[in-house]
């Protein structure tokens, strides 16, 4: 589980989207797919699979990777978007499949065999994640959902920052992917998020040139220094962590988020995809802000 972990922070660290071979359908009927739109989709991202689902083309999806768990009853596989073949995946003879990573030159393997694909990578800011989320309606014939779910989600995510109180200065976190002390700084796509629930990541003085990509390893000893405001765990259910395991660690019980039960437990899942329930992931952020007193 651990290197399935680490795959997904190398792929963060690439932040670019891009794309194979697009299928361009005319737009559609709300709620219908075009007769030229994909009707036999695979997806071997949870992140695009969870996307799908929302644009209502989820009957259009026939298969998705081992990752894929979210909605409930999305047509999981043994496929895998970190180890892609070729052959498996073009044996459920699909007419599209959406990718968040080229791994191995699985999109020209696929459309050297005549399979559309449509690679979206992992998103530099927010604005890219609403373009992706256009991207993918307009191949999948759901190009008015797709406007409708990036309006919902631009007006709920300003609502939450909203509520998020004015301070003299950012709270502190420390984010961790998982029990070896990797997280992430405020360059990162997802310390982008946090910045939006005024929060301010740690870690930042630990790759202050950039060389671990945003992803750097801390050391006990430096997060003690650091002393952060507020713990959030990404690591719940990959490596069973919780507050209490975090207060259990050598020198962590007397940290200020441990002292004053601002270890905050996210749904691994969330916290790892960046399709429409990144205003979750926010909300669970501004949410757990709100018990840092003001002043």
């Amino acid at each position: 589980m651990r290197t399935t972990l680490l795959a997904f922070c190398a792929l963060l660290v690439a932040c670019a989207s891009g794309a194979g071979s697009e299928m361009s359908p005319a737009p559609a009927e709300p709620g219908v797919a075009t007769a030229e739109a994909p009707l036999r989709i695979v997806s071997l991202s949870p992140t695009h699979t969870e996307t799908l689902f929302a644009l209502g083309a989820g009957d259009q999806v026939i298969a998705v990777d081992d990752q894929s768990n979210y909605p409930e009853g999305a047509p999981t596989t043994d496929l895998s978007g970190f180890q892609p073949n070729v052959e498996a995946i073009a044996g459920y003879e699909p007419d599209l499949v959406v990718l968040s990573d080229d791994i191995e030159d699985v999109s020209a393997g696929l459309q050297a065999v005549g399979v559309d694909t449509l690679l979206l990578e992992a998103p530099a800011s927010l604005d890219d994640v609403y373009d992706q989320i256009a991207r993918l309606g307009m191949a999948v014939g759901r190009e008015e959902e797709a406007a409708d779910l990036v309006a919902s989600m631009r007006d709920e995510i300003d609502a939450l920052v909203a509520e998020v109180p004015e301070r003299a200065e950012p709270l502190r976190y420390y984010h961790e992917l998982d029990d070896q002390l990797y997280t992430v700084t405020s360059g990162t796509f997802i310390g982008q998020v946090y910045a939006l629930a005024g929060l301010e990541s740690v870690a930042d003085a630990a790759d202050p040139g950039g060389q671990a990509g945003g992803y750097p390893q801390l050391s006990p000893e430096f997060l003690v220094e650091a002393d952060p405001d507020l713990i959030f765990l990404a690591d719940v259910k990959c490596c069973g962590q919780s507050a209490a395991t975090v207060a259990e660690r050598p020198g962590l019980s007397a940290l200020t988020a441990v002292q004053q039960g601002r270890v905050i437990e996210l749904d691994d899942d969330v916290a790892s995809r960046w399709g429409p329930r990144v205003v979750d992931l926010l909300r669970a952020m501004v949410e757990a802000t709100a018990a840092v007193p003001v002043g």
